[in-house]
Order: structure tokens, then C-alpha cells, then sequence
């Protein structure tokens, strides 16, 4: 058994939809940061069974949750795109 963050899934899987009308680099680590600074931001929501997975599925249909997701992740592009790391010499 694996223990598992569903809340990553939910951001990676919500990131292209939310981002594709804010004008902004979308290199990889971009998203990267993007999603890590989003995740940062919002409550984890850890499963190990797919019981739990199904129940955590069922509680994000939740309007307040998608706001929340929605929030963290435009709140974290805005950052991203103003601070990128990819300009920054290695």
C-alpha cells in the first residue's frame, strides 16, 4: 500500500484548464513550481485505500474546494511569472 496526496492529482490535473488564459511561461519548471507553491498553499488530503481515494473524490465535488484549488494555483502562477527561476543562471 501506498500512502498518496490526492490533492497533487487534483492540482496537476486542474493546472492546464486554469492557466491556459494567463500569459505566462509554461516551461516544466514553471508548472513545477507552480504546482508546489499551490500545494503548499492548500490542505493535503492523503488516502492509502481507493475507498479513500473514492470518499476524498466525492468530498473535492465541493464548491468551496474547487475555489480553494482554483485560488492556490492562479495565486502561485501570478508569483511563478513574476519571480521565474528559469531566468535566473544555474
Amino acid at each position: 500500500m501506498i500512502v498518496k496526496n490526492y490533492m497533487e492529482e487534483v492540482v496537476f490535473r486542474s493546472m492546464n484548464e486554469i492557466l491556459k488564459d494567463i500569459n505566462m511561461c509554461k516551461c516544466e519548471l514553471c508548472m513545477m513550481d507552480i504546482a508546489a507553491k499551490a500545494l503548499n498553499d492548500l490542505p493535503p488530503q492523503y488516502v492509502v485505500t481507493k475507498k479513500g481515494e473514492v470518499y476524498s473524490k466525492i468530498n473535492n465535488l465541493k464548491t468551496q474546494f474547487e475555489v480553494d484549488v482554483i485560488s492556490a494555483i492562479t495565486k502561485a502562477a501570478v508569483l511563478v511569472k513574476r519571480y521565474p527561476r528559469h531566468d535566473i543562471s544555474r
